[in-house]
């Protein structure tokens, strides 16, 4: 089969990136069709591959400012021609699916998220938007869950990474949406050796919803100490915390200081809500427990009582209550094969085994 895939944008080596990765291995001669290209922020494979682009990828900025021509991105896809290719796979999280293929083409639309600032996330990024930007978004955004709504007709299946995301597309879409996990690099993590400290860790960009301050008041609340692994502490916060003894920074990391603190800490607090958080199933590949928020992605990938627990309120004394909870039998999440065993259904490979399927299936009817 001729085949495209079509990502949203490659300026980064994130989590879709590395989803689309794993297409390339399965499909080595497929095309790529994205809005903006920027071959220094990619990996080598998908650097292999031609890669055409709309033209968005011409507009000044485009590799910085991206996101800020969103509204005009519909439009684009207009350029791409799809008639000569009889599988298309979208990687959506901007806008992608609404593309043309031909009559027999199979259209597969891997949905990470529908986009978040038009639907259940647009009042947070209004309140959080300059005068300008709300302007536009008052004007534009009713335009574009029409379009993004009638784009989904174009779409013969969805797949999505997790239960959480499943719902919203059925709630907007009004399509079902079968769960294929995104690949997450379990290989780098499971054969660390495991040895708690006193410590807990938090792990991750420090942008508002991942909700790093309910972690540190935690801890600050109870007396225990906490690592803060990320990027964007802001310099009062980090001279602020760190007075209290408590609370550590360290700024951005490296994947083997990740697996470093992942050996160590006696549990990784997450009480943010992700579509799906690849942070939590690495952090279990390390045999390291996960206390996080009931909400997200980590309903699919903690394994309650197994390879983690959870809370139900979004607040510190709620995680206050479940990080006692897990101190009283914290030795019953010390064996390791349980954990291996059950990131497995992560991996790589299941990964791909489900795309295959899924194409296959497509194949007999």
């Amino acid at each position: 089969m001729k085949t495209a895939i079509i990502h949203y944008w490659l300026v980064n080596m994130r989590g879709g990136e590395k989803m689309l990765e794993a297409l390339l291995e399965l499909y080595p001669d497929a095309d790529i069709y994205t809005h903006v290209y920027n071959p220094k922020a990619v990996s080598a494979l998908i650097k292999r591959h031609r890669v055409y682009t709309s033209y968005i990828n011409k507009l000044p900025f485009a590799k910085r400012l991206y996101q800020k021509y969103m509204p005009l991105m519909p439009n684009a896809l207009k350029e791409f021609n799809f008639q000569d290719y009889d599988l298309i796979i979208s990687s959506e999280a901007g806008p992608v699916k609404g593309v043309v293929p031909n009559p027999d083409a199979y259209h597969i639309c891997y949905c990470h998220s529908p986009m978040r600032y038009l639907w259940d996330m647009y009042h947070e990024y209004f309140r959080s938007a300059g005068f300008v930007t709300r302007v536009f978004m008052k004007m534009l955004v009713p335009g574009l869950r029409l379009w993004d709504v009638s784009s989904a007709n174009l779409v013969d299946r969805f797949i999505t990474n997790s239960h959480y995301v499943a719902k919203r597309i059925k709630r907007y879409y009004r399509r079902d949406a079968e769960v294929v996990y995104g690949p997450a690099a379990i290989e780098k993590f499971l054969n660390i050796e495991r040895q708690p400290e006193d410590f807990y860790l938090f792990f991750g960009q420090l942008v508002g919803y991942k909700r790093a301050d309910i972690a540190i008041d935690a801890c600050i609340a109870l007396g225990r100490k906490l690592v803060v692994a990320g990027s964007g502490a802001d310099k009062k916060d980090v001279r602020r915390y760190e007075k209290c003894g408590l609370i550590s920074f360290t700024g951005r990391i490296s994947d083997d200081e990740a697996a470093g603190l992942f050996s160590r800490a006696k549990a990784l607090l997450f009480p943010g809500i992700e579509d799906l958080g690849l942070v939590p199933i690495e952090a279990n590949a390390a045999g390291c427990p996960v206390i996080a928020y009931r909400k997200g992605g980590v309903l699919d990938t903690v394994k309650e009582g197994v390879t983690g627990m959870f809370f139900d309120e979004q607040t510190p004394a709620a995680l206050m209550q479940a990080m006692e909870k897990f101190e009283a039998s914290e030795k019953s999440f010390s064996k390791r094969e349980v954990f291996t065993a059950h990131v497995q259904q992560f991996s790589r490979e299941a990964f791909k085994e489900r795309i295959t399927r899924i194409v296959a299936e497509r194949r007999r009817v």
